[in-house]
Parts: C-alpha cells; sequence; structure tokens
C-alpha cells in the first residue's frame, strides 16, 4: 500500500471559486432566457386579448340580454304562479266554509232531534221561536195595512170635509169672481177675496176654466154653444162660473160658452 499524499490530492481538487462563478453564470443564462420566454409570452398574450376584447364585450352584452329577458319571463310564471295559486287557495277556502256550514247545519239538526226522533228541549225551543217570529211577522205586516189604510181613510175624510164647505160657499165664490170682472170691486173688498182664495189654495182647492182654452167635457160644462167662422176646433168663448177641483176629483167642472166651428 502506497503511501498517501494530502499535497497531491488537493492539487487535484477544483477551486471553489471558479466553481462559485460557473454556478452564476448558468444561473444568470437561464433566468435571462426565462425572462425573455416569460416576456414573449406576455406580449403575445397581451395581443390575443387585447383582439378578443370586442367579441368579449360583444358576448357579454349578449349574454346580458339573454339573462333579462330570462328573468323576466320567470319573473312572469312566477306571477302566473302565485296568482294561480291564490285562486286555487280560496277556491279550496270557499268550499271549506261551504262544507263547514253544511257539518254545522247537520250538527244542529242532529242536536234538535233525538235518537228517535222526538224534539230535543233546544229543537222544540228553536221551533217554538220561529213560530213566534212568523206570527209577529204577519201582525205587523196586518199593522202596517191598517196603519196605510187609515192614512187612506183620514185623508178621503178631509178631502170630504173641504168639498163640503167649498161646495156650501160656491154661490158666493161666483158672485166675488162676478163682481171682480165687472170691476166694482173696492180695495177692502178686494183684500177678503184675496185672502179667501189663499185659504182654499192652502187646502189643496184649485180653480180652473179660462176664456181661450179648448174644450174638455172631463172639466167643462157648455151651457151654451156659439158658431164662430174663425174657430178651427171647440174652444171656450165666454165662463159663465169657473170650475174648482181637488188633486185629481173635480168639485165643480167650469160652466162656459162654446165656440164652435161652423162645419
Amino acid at each position: 500500500m502506497s503511501d498517501f499524499n494530502k499535497d497531491d490530492y488537493l492539487k487535484d481538487l477544483p477551486d471553489v471559486d471558479s466553481l462559485n462563478g460557473e454556478g452564476a453564470s448558468g444561473q444568470a443564462g437561464g433566468s435571462h432566457e426565462q425572462n425573455a420566454s416569460a416576456s414573449a409570452g406576455g406580449q403575445s398574450a397581451g395581443a390575443g386579448s387585447a383582439a378578443d376584447q370586442p367579441h368579449e364585450q360583444a358576448s357579454d352584452t349578449a349574454k346580458a340580454g339573454s339573462a333579462a329577458s330570462s328573468d323576466a319571463k320567470s319573473a312572469a310564471a312566477e306571477d302566473g304562479k302565485k296568482q294561480a295559486a291564490q285562486s286555487a287557495q280560496s277556491a279550496q277556502d270557499e268550499a271549506q266554509h261551504a262544507s263547514a256550514g253544511a257539518a254545522d247545519n247537520g250538527k244542529d239538526g242532529d242536536a234538535d232531534h233525538d235518537k228517535d226522533g222526538s224534539l230535543t228541549p233546544l229543537g222544540q225551543a228553536k221551533k217554538e221561536a220561529a213560530e213566534y217570529l212568523e206570527a209577529l211577522q204577519r201582525e205587523r205586516a196586518e199593522f202596517i195595512n191598517y196603519r196605510n189604510r187609515m192614512n187612506k181613510e183620514r185623508e178621503q175624510s178631509r178631502q170630504y170635509g173641504i168639498v163640503d164647505v167649498l161646495t156650501s160657499l160656491l154661490p158666493a165664490l161666483d158672485d166675488i169672481d162676478r163682481i171682480r170682472e165687472h170691476g166694482q170691486m173696492d180695495d177692502s173688498f178686494k183684500a177678503v177675496a184675496t185672502k179667501i182664495d189663499k185659504t182654499f189654495a192652502k187646502f189643496g182647492v184649485e180653480k180652473f176654466g179660462e176664456k181661450g182654452e179648448d174644450f174638455d167635457p172631463t172639466k167643462h160644462e157648455a151651457v151654451l154653444q156659439k158658431p164662430d167662422p174663425e174657430a178651427k176646433k171647440e174652444t171656450v168663448d165666454t165662463v159663465v162660473e169657473a170650475g174648482y177641483r181637488i188633486g185629481d176629483r173635480v168639485v165643480r167642472a167650469a160652466r162656459v160658452v162654446v165656440s164652435m166651428p161652423q162645419n
């Protein structure tokens, strides 16, 4: 075995500084290549993204429009579903209410009768209450009819009394009209006549019959007929005595002279 010489061994080993320089240069070259490739890739990616921006914007707009349309359709569909659900719910509630009412009626009917079909005390009380109500309604209707009949009879009696008074005063009223027609009425007598007319008007007495009006046999009594070549139809020429009526009832027809056409 030969002797180990450390100086020869250390001489053959590479220098540490040279090893460090080679490693640094290799790292620098690798990093430079990586940076260049990354820069080129970034530029090409930037150019590609810049070229794709208009297409992406158009695509985004179309997507937004389709999304809005689909949202509107879905909202309308949801509203339709809600309305249909509300209608169905209301119909169901009405059906339940009707069935509940029918059930209550059935329960009431069952509660009013015993098992053998006879009325319970509650059913008997309800029956008597219905009979009393019917009797009360019938009595009320009879009372209303009686009251209306009495009011009508009272009004007729009142009119009969006015007619009696008016009939007894007709000659005096005719004299007053003749005096007024001839202008022989002074102021004091005219005031009395005006008060009498107002009093009769207060009780619904109406005076009718004037010269020139058409002859009506339902309210005029012709005491004389006078041919008139200018008359085209029967008209009142002269009022002998005025007529009086109360409402639709004629107390006395007006007595008149009638102008008749010659033909």
